[in-house]
């Protein structure tokens, strides 16, 4: 026998327990109970939000408490409006924090001064507001990135980096913790964790920065520690991989212990390896690999489901020669398929109306047609924008055409 609505289900025992129920009872309640709801749809609708050099928020450095809650609520709204339901927040912009962290300084994109103390919290605001909104928070970290100039003495006194130059490799006119020591890694894990134990977070999230991305003449300076640790590997590359494989793995360990539930997910660059390095890989012929560029191993991570999610940033257009979104999208649905593992595409929306890119980016229908062709795909779970400067602006209004065709109605996130 099928089974009861809710609603007919509940008068049909109560009458039945109280001895004045009759069969006839039960099938009015049948009759009368309001018909079930359409079930919402899940789907990851999700949008980056940037803070490393006030790229998305604050808009400027040395906003008043005041201003800057403003505006973060004002793009929380945006994200609303456009039928959104996950933002990816970034607190952790270049080891430093929008929370009162006792591992870092406060970042330097709030106050214009690493260090000081802007008067509230931003992270705390950000995950309050967000679920008062019906959207999830996922905090978004970058694990090595210190600053976007080489010179540890600019940083705040009391920065870690600046405690223990030790621990950095200046690369490019940058400055990065070194992955190959183990300190480092215990550190960049723990001044992490931190905020997954203070804050009700949905997600923990990364992007594409592991080992730095290569620069032309300049290697990345790693000898001393590979001369410690990198013993029993077949090359300093297998060791840089292991080194992130670490990370990766514990990272996952300290989240599901800290806050069971919470779900940890990577954006990595949208090419593990082309065909033409690896039969495994994608038919692409991108200049950056993150197997052997950045060391990170992203089809592993899927296949071994040491992440909940991977959200590849597929930016590029279909029919784009080099890498193209129409043969990468089902490359990662194959990756994805029989894991478990959700996969999200990374969405240019940056792209969409900028002169500077290729005529597909000037057609306000272009975002759209990926949706479209990502029906096709039943691995792939929902799309993430990048980023929320161009949610709000949207430039051609690829966004609006986006809403109009696939997200009419509202969905829920992925369980």
């Amino acid at each position: 026998m099928g089974r009861l609505p809710r609603r007919a289900f509940a008068a049909a025992t109560l009458a039945t327990l109280s001895g004045l129920g009759t069969a006839g009872d039960a099938e009015a309640a049948q009759d009368t109970a309001a018909p079930p709801r359409a079930a919402v749809p899940r789907a990851m609708r999700g949008l980056w939000l940037a803070t490393a050099s006030n790229r998305d928020w604050p808009s400027r450095t040395g906003l008043s408490a005041a201003r800057q809650r403003a505006e973060l609520l004002g793009l929380l709204d945006t994200a609303v409006r456009l039928r959104l339901n996950t933002v990816f927040f970034q607190v952790r912009p270049a080891a430093d924090a929008l929370w009162p962290s006792p591992y870092e300084p406060w970042s330097r994109c709030l106050t214009g001064v690493q260090g000081k103390d802007p008067g509230w919290d931003p992270l705390g605001t950000a995950v309050r507001e967000a679920h008062a909104r019906g959207l999830e928070l996922h905090a978004w970290f970058n694990p090595y990135r210190v600053s976007g100039q080489p010179d540890p003495a600019r940083l705040a006194p009391s920065h870690p980096a600046r405690l223990h130059p030790d621990w950095t490799v200046r690369h490019g006119g940058k400055l990065y913790y070194n992955p190959g020591l183990p300190p480092v890694r215990t550190f960049v894990r723990a001044a992490m964790l931190d905020a997954v134990r203070r804050y009700p977070l949905d997600g923990v999230h990364w992007d594409d920065y592991f080992y730095p991305y290569p620069v032309r003449g300049e290697r990345f300076d790693d000898d001393a520690a590979y001369a410690e640790h990198g013993g029993g590997f077949s090359s300093r590359a297998a060791w840089r991989r292991h080194n992130i494989d670490l990370l990766v793995q514990e990272m996952a360990a300290g989240i599901k212990k800290a806050r069971p539930g919470v779900r940890f997910g990577i954006s990595p660059f949208g090419v593990w390896r082309n065909a033409s390095t690896d039969p495994l890989g994608s038919p692409t012929r991108a200049g950056v690999e993150t197997y052997d560029d950045l060391y990170a191993d992203t089809r592993k991570w899927v296949r071994q489901r040491w992440v909940d999610y991977i959200c590849p940033q597929l930016y590029w257009n279909i029919g784009f020669a080099a890498a193209d979104y129409a043969r990468l999208l089902p490359w990662w649905a194959a990756v994805a398929r029989g894991t478990g593992v959700g996969l999200y595409a990374g969405e240019a929306l940056y792209k969409a109306g900028d002169p500077a890119q290729p005529a597909a980016w000037q057609d306000p229908a272009e975002l759209s047609r990926h949706l479209t062709l990502a029906r096709r795909y039943p691995e792939v779970g929902g799309h993430v924008f990048f980023a929320a400067s161009e949610a709000g602006a949207d430039r051609v209004g690829a966004m609006a055409r986006v809403v109009a065709d696939h997200y009419r109605q509202p969905a829920k996130p992925p369980l």
